[in-house]
Formats: structure tokens, sequence, C-alpha cells
């Protein structure tokens, strides 16, 4: 008899399922996320015949530890969508009834009926698994810097649109600098030009005299204030946001690093840094969102399906018509979308490709995802043979000429 497991995963437990060859449910626990109660899951599954190497395992997760933990254990694991387990769960009844005793059992049945359906866990090296972790934390650590910034910007149009005027990008490294030193338009209004140059050449800055007058102008021109004691609060709310933001510097900035290091000894970094537009950064997040398992795509349009890149279809009736794919790998989806864009200066093929979309009528957007789902075909190409990027096998040229008779 062949059973298949469900896992219905939570942060302080889990319910698990097993269901045999009819969908029975042959058993039900729940364990919790300890090393115990791992154990208790194995036991679980050997008392009632399975074995790692022929009882698959449906989680809605790809993350977790207990994932982690059983893909070392030998068994086969299929990360179902969440969208995919409500689906499944409206099989067995309309009413909007949830359990997750009641999802374990809806997981275990899916892996019964669908199998083919559902990919298994790719089988991802723990070098890649250390660039993947480090390249999204690098990645979310900038989406939190910009969110910060974001919040700075809104406590400063509060009380001091002035520094905004002086310095409408908060993000360069001398608006930090000056800001830090007045963080209030008092203080502001106190700078000297000499304090001014100090600090702009502090940040990196050479000296511009026209820049120091332009800063010096809008900090001291007039204008609406804040009450002496608002203002002083929210120069003290600024304070703490720039300390924030100087802070959050520091750690992109030591990801970035150390994301470069662990990406620069994986031995597909090589294939990957030889494409036109992958810098170190750009590519690490492409090699954390495929993986190095050879086995995930068997083609170029598995990988493009993934990525978003590759159109869908719906046609219903007489409805008919093609568009962009929503549910893909949205990061791996930025990553191309941004390597598409530095193609179009580092490659005169590229070049060619996006201005005959262009010419067809696509805009922008649709004209770069074209040429990513090109150049994903290339690089799948590249990763399977272990080759490097060549950039004119890549974009063969038409002959001249008319072609030869056929023999």
């Amino acid at each position: 008899m062949r059973i298949t497991c469900g896992i219905d995963w939570a942060e302080a437990h889990h319910d698990v399922a097993l269901a045999d060859d009819t969908g029975q449910i042959v058993a039900r626990e729940r364990i919790n996320t300890s090393a115990r109660g791992f154990n208790e899951l194995l036991a679980l599954i050997a008392e009632n015949g399975g074995t790692p190497e022929h009882t698959p395992i449906a989680i809605e997760t790809d993350k977790n530890l207990l994932v982690v933990a059983l893909a070392e254990a030998g068994f086969t694991i299929h990360p179902i969508n969440p969208r995919a387990v409500a689906r499944y769960r409206e099989r067995h009844g309309q009413a909007g009834g949830k359990s997750d005793p009641g999802d374990a059992a809806v997981l275990a049945n899916i892996l019964r009926t669908d199998p083919e359906v559902h990919r298994v866990l790719p089988a991802v090296s723990e070098h890649g698994r250390a660039v993947k972790a480090l390249a999204r934390q690098h990645q979310e650590a900038i989406w939190a810097l910009h969110q910060t910034i974001s919040r700075l910007r809104s406590v400063l149009l509060e009380f001091y649109p002035a520094a905004l005027q002086a310095f409408p990008n908060l993000k360069h490294r001398a608006a930090l600098t000056v800001l830090t030193a007045a963080p209030t338009p008092s203080a502001g209004r106190k700078l000297t030009r000499r304090r001014l140059e100090s600090l702009l050449h502090r940040s990196g800055r050479r000296n511009d005299p026209g820049l120091v007058e332009q800063i010096l102008a809008e900090l001291q021109a007039p204008a609406l204030r804040q009450p002496p004691q608002v203002e002083a609060a929210l120069g003290r709310a600024v304070t703490g946001l720039l300390g924030i933001v100087a802070s959050m510097h520091r750690a992109v900035d030591d990801l970035e690093k150390e994301l470069g290091r662990v990406f620069d000894t994986h031995p597909q970094a090589q294939i990957l840094r030889s494409a036109p537009g992958l810098g170190p950064i750009l590519a690490a997040r492409v090699l954390a969102e495929i993986g190095d398992d050879p086995l995930r795509f068997g083609s170029p349009a598995g990988l493009r399906a993934f990525a978003g890149t590759a159109p869908i279809t719906r046609a219903s009736g007489r409805s008919h018509y093609v568009k962009a794919r929503k549910v893909r790998n949205k990061r791996l989806g930025d990553a191309c979308h941004w390597w598409a864009f530095s193609m179009l200066t580092k490659s005169a093929g590229a070049r060619a490709h996006y201005d005959k979309r262009r010419a067809a009528g696509d805009h922008h957007n649709a004209a770069l995802r074209n040429l990513a789902n090109k150049l994903l075909g290339r690089l799948w190409w590249c990763l399977q043979h272990g080759k490097p990027w060549d950039d004119q096998a890549a974009w063969p040229q038409p002959h001249d000429g008319p072609k030869p008779a056929a023999a």
C-alpha cells in the first residue's frame, strides 16, 4: 500500500495526515516544531508502511526547518501553492469550512490524485542555498531602507520642507550627512558656508560653490514653521530616523560584501557573470532564484514560465488574448527586468531585438519582458552545457544573399 503525507505547518505545531491509495486517511497527528516532533513524524510514517523513498510529502512552504529536515532525510517534498490548496479544498465542500487537520488531509490527497502536476522541491546545493539566503536578505534590507527613507521624507514634509527642496533625493550620502548636522529648520538656518563645505566634503562631494550657495539659499529662505516644542520633537524623530538609516546602510553594505564573496566561489558564478549586464549582485539574485539543480528546469520554457517572462493565453469561446503572466517568481522576474534593461547598452543584438519589439507596438516594459524571455533561453543553454555566454551566438545575424536551392 502506497501512502502520501500532507503537513499543514504553523509556527507552534504541525498537523499531519497520511492517506492510502484509495483516499482513506489512515493516520492523523499533531506534532510540535522541535526535533522530538520531527522524530514522531518519522515514526508515524514508518508505522503505516511508509519510507522516505516511497512516501511523498505535500506542504505549503519550501523554507521551513521541517522541510529542510525532511529533505535531508531523503523524502520527496512537494511545496504546494496555498491558492491551489484552496481550490482542492472546494472539491470536498463549498460551505467555506477550514481546519488545520482538514488541510493536512487535502494536501495528502493532492499527491494521491495529481502528483505529476506539482513540482518537487529542487535539489539545490548547500552553497546555492547560502547564496539564496544572502541575496534575499540583501534585497529585503534594501527595501526596508527605502521604506525608512520614505518615513523620513514624510516627517520632513511635516515641519522641514526646505530640507527636501535642498535635497530632493534623500538617498544621497550628502543629504543624510547635512541633515544629521542640521535636523531642524533652526539648525539649518544656522549653517555657515564653511561648515556646509566641510559636511559636503565629508560625504564625498567635491567643493562646488554653486551647490553650497543653492543649499544655503534653500535652508535659509523664509518659510512657515511649527511651534518650537513641536519642531524640537520632530527634529528628534528625524535624528532617530537618520541613525536608523545609517545603520541600515552599513547592514546593506555588509550583506553585499558577503553576498559577493559567497557567490564568487559558486561553480556557476563564472557562467552567470559572463552574460553582459549581469553584475555580481544581479547574477547572485538570478542564481538564488533558479538554484543550481540541473534537473529543475527540463527546458527553457519551464524557466521562462517560472520567471514570468513567458506570456499566457486565455481563450474561451470567441475570446482569445495573450497577457503577461501574473503567477511567477517575482524576485526572479524583477532581476530579469533589470538584466534586460542593462543589456540595452551592453549588447547590440539585445538592443536590436528591443527596438524591433518597440517598432512592432510593444510598450517599454513589454519589450523588456520579451527581451528577458530571449535572454533566459540562452542562459538556460549556457547553464545546461556549462558554457560561458557568447553574445554573437545569442544574436545570430541573418545570412546575406539568396539561400541555395535544395538538392
